[in-house]
């Protein structure tokens, strides 16, 4: 006590430093300029976080363990405990894993999915929690649009039918991002046949900034007519380091270099994360 009573002055400016540090980290961490997309390091699965400008927050995916947890403390403040929504591409477990987690831990408002059943325990755990939570349950199919922001908006591609009895690869959400100039064609685990088939309902509109490659570089998927009508600037693919499937493989890079286009990966490159100001997109 008597320490404290002759330091006490510099004890007061310390907390006014540690304040003020505070203060200055908000202020920084909650500028925002335009749209952020980021391809989460999360090992052998997908998870995209996207926040507008004006602070609206999408989960795509959440990986296949605790690994989005790290990686979304990354992306967003420390103080920050809500997501507006979160979305499974379908009930595949390394894209849903990592969303029980964040539904534990995080205020979570909405929840996307396409309608696809699974009967794996860690889709049925998800949509228990989505009940129990009371957090708004949207089934989305084509046509619809979520607005995000000022320019700023999700166009669901796809599925076009009731998915409930499809196979989860045939009946998945696949999604395009668009900010102003600046598009992302977020593919999920889309295999070939669904690409001709999108291409057939979507022709030269899937030109795109920036892919998402397909079910992890899977040979199953990255057509060449899909690569010919959406002509990417960059193609993502979200993989894990030396993982057991050999994803990516050749035959889809072989591909992807042969329209040349830039290939960022996150078992090379880690979380890979793209600005765009609905003009130009920017890789970080």
């Amino acid at each position: 006590m008597l320490w404290i009573k002759n330091n006490f002055k510099y004890l007061i400016v310390i907390i006014l430093l540690g304040a003020t540090v505070l203060v200055w980290y908000a202020v920084f961490a909650e500028s925002r300029s335009g749209l952020t997309v980021a391809f989460l390091d999360v090992g052998q699965g997908d998870a995209i976080f996207i926040q507008a400008e004006n602070g609206n927050q999408i989960l795509l995916d959440g990986g296949p363990n605790k690994a989005t947890l790290n990686q979304l403390s990354k992306v967003m403040p420390f103080y920050d405990r809500s997501i507006d929504m979160v979305i499974a591409s379908h009930p595949d477990s390394d894209h849903i894993s990592g969303l029980i987690e964040v539904l534990k831990r995080y205020k979570v408002y909405s929840a996307m999915e396409p309608g696809t059943k699974s009967d794996n325990v860690v889709y049925q755990e998800f949509e228990n929690l989505v009940k129990e939570k009371n957090i708004q349950d949207i089934f989305a199919g084509r046509d619809m649009r979520v607005n995000l922001d000022n320019g700023l908006y999700l166009d669901i591609l796809l599925p076009v039918v009731d998915p409930e009895n499809l196979d989860p690869h045939a009946g998945m959400l696949v999604i395009r991002l668009v900010y102003g100039k600046n598009s992302f064609l977020l593919t999920g685990d889309m295999e070939k046949s669904l690409e001709g088939y999108l291409v057939f309902l979507e022709g030269h509109n899937l030109k795109t900034d920036v892919l998402k490659v397909g079910h992890h570089g899977s040979r199953t998927s990255t057509s060449e007519v899909l690569l010919g009508f959406s002509a990417p600037e960059y193609a993502v693919i979200s993989v894990g380091k030396d993982n057991q499937y050999g994803h990516p493989h050749k035959e889809t890079l072989d591909i992807l270099n042969k329209f040349q286009i830039p290939i960022l990966r996150t078992d090379e490159s880690g979380m890979i994360k793209i600005k765009s100001d609905g003009e130009q997109i920017f890789i970080y």
